[in-house]
């Protein structure tokens, strides 16, 4: 069990990190280098994927490239689950970071290798190493503080601040790099960012206390036995699907997409079978999960779109932006630095305004505004791809906008949907409900990959339009729906 006790704090005379305990300075430093990493790789990921072969890239369709980028995001936020079991169950959160900051480090550093399947070993082993990282490093922020502190919410905005740094400077350095010089050097870069974040929270394991020191449930004996023997045996079961589908000849990249996106939407499904059929929860939180069901299917469809960001996005940036500047064209991926420096900005503000207005707009209207401002960037895309119709490129300030409403709209679902997991979540389930919150982001991000294909076949201005106006219909009628949500929610507001 955690303790209450702030655990790894310093004394009232020893050193802090603003007011904080000092461990949040080695926590915060581990999660900006992660999140360079992540977010400079995957900056020109796509763009790399669809560079022609005489330009060092794999000469990929952009239907397939899409696909595979949303299936990458979605294996990220699903092994968040088996993340958090290992180190409840196995290690512990604190040695689950680090393994997971080597493994990451390794997948970066493979993808810098300049080979034709560097770029998939190097994902794989990414997506392993961001599972076992990402879950568990939110768990030891929280584990600096006492349960009720109200210093622990001031702890976790200066982390967060940390995500958005490292997402900030990470296109501007690897998006450089790789389109400018050779895309394996922007994915060495990424490598040499984890390997600095590893490296600091090696050196920063003494201020860390007893924070994830050992696992919260650990599995013993028998126990432990029997769940390694289980993880073993579905590791080989797995390992033998892919030997058939090559022995077949469908072992294919557009195969292996389709099927995570398959095992995404299983796992999701068999989630919330298994919260809604268990006996042991009440009515009420039976009638909350109910609530919980429809605000998952909202930032479904949010992250669905959003996410197209770094995928289809990044290419329109690439073919169709004038990016040029006093003589200097920038590369197409220093745009995706555009989307965090806007959250540092209105993270506070939108903090300011669902304080002043309380209770008065409720949980599932605040996802309405999320859903209808994610649709409205799709319909000024639209404007925007039109405007290029015939080989003409816009200004990137559409862009900009485009990613300023988007912002506008996580800002309104997000960290509200965060809250809300918390509050409905079982008592039975409270420490596995953040997992699910995952699964939203998971299963938006694998069905937009698939959705993405679309846009190569489509005229682009037809795409943004058509995905824009659906997710403006579904955020009214959220709007309408939501007295019955709110009902299901049980007040909690």
């Amino acid at each position: 069990m955690h303790s209450d006790t702030p655990v790894g704090a310093r004394p009232p005379g020893g050193r802090t990190f603003f007011g904080h305990p000092r461990a949040l300075s080695t926590l915060f430093l581990t999660e900006m280098w992660e999140r360079f990493s992540f977010y400079g790789m995957r900056a020109i990921l796509v763009l790399y994927l669809t560079a022609a072969v005489t330009d060092d890239g794999l000469g990929m369709r952009e239907s397939t490239a899409n696909a595979v980028y949303g299936s990458y995001n979605a294996m990220v936020y699903l092994m968040a689950l088996p993340g958090g079991w290992v180190a409840d169950r196995l290690i512990g959160a604190r040695r689950s970071v680090l393994w997971g900051g080597v493994i990451i480090a390794a997948g970066h550093y493979v993808m810098a290798v300049p080979t034709g399947w560097s770029v998939f070993a190097g994902m794989t082993l990414i997506v392993l190493g961001t599972g076992l990282l990402k879950p568990n490093i939110s768990t030891m922020v929280g584990d600096l503080y006492e349960r009720d502190s109200p210093r622990r919410d001031a702890g976790f905005s200066i982390f967060y601040m940390g995500i958005n740094l490292g997402g900030f400077i990470a296109p501007l350095v690897c998006g450089f790099l790789g389109e400018e010089i050779n895309w394996h050097l922007g994915f060495g870069a990424a490598a040499i960012g984890m390997t600095f974040g590893v490296a600091q929270y090696v050196l920063g394991r003494g201020n860390l206390g007893d924070a994830g020191a050992r696992p919260a449930d650990p599995l013993l004996g028998a126990d432990r036995r029997r769940a390694l023997t289980r993880a073993g045996v579905g590791a080989a079961a797995l390992l033998l699907v892919f030997v058939a589908l090559a022995a077949a000849g469908l072992f294919t990249v557009d195969t292996v997409v389709n099927l995570l996106t398959v095992a995404t939407l299983v796992v999701t499904v068999g989630y919330f079978a298994r919260i809604l059929t268990d006996q042991e929860i009440s009515g009420t939180e039976r009638s909350r999960m109910k609530a919980y069901l429809w605000l998952f299917v909202f930032a479904v469809s949010f992250w669905l779109i959003y996410d197209q960001a770094g995928s289809v996005l990044n290419l329109f940036a690439a073919d169709s932006t004038d990016r040029d500047v006093l003589g200097f064209t920038f590369p197409a991926s220093w745009l995706q630095s555009v989307n965090p420096i806007l959250i540092i900005v209105g993270a506070p503000l939108f903090a300011w305004l669902w304080l002043r207005l309380g209770h008065r707009t409720s949980t599932p209207v605040k996802f309405a505004v999320g859903l209808v401002l994610n649709g409205l960037s799709f319909v000024l895309m639209a404007a925007a791809a039109q405007a290029a119709v015939g080989g003409n490129r816009v200004s990137p300030w559409w862009l900009i906008a485009v990613f300023a409403i988007q912002v506008a709209g996580e800002l309104s679902l997000s960290p509200v949907g965060l809250s809300a997991t918390t509050k409905l979540a079982p008592v039975k389930y409270a420490s596995q409900m953040m997992g699910l919150w995952f699964l939203a982001t998971a299963v938006g991000d694998a069905v937009g990959g698939q959705v993405a294909r679309l846009a190569e076949a489509w005229p682009a201005p037809t795409y943004f339009l058509t995905f824009g106006l659906a997710s403006v219909t579904l955020g009214v009628g959220a709007v309408m729906f939501s007295r019955h949500v709110s009902r299901l929610m049980a007040g909690i507001h």
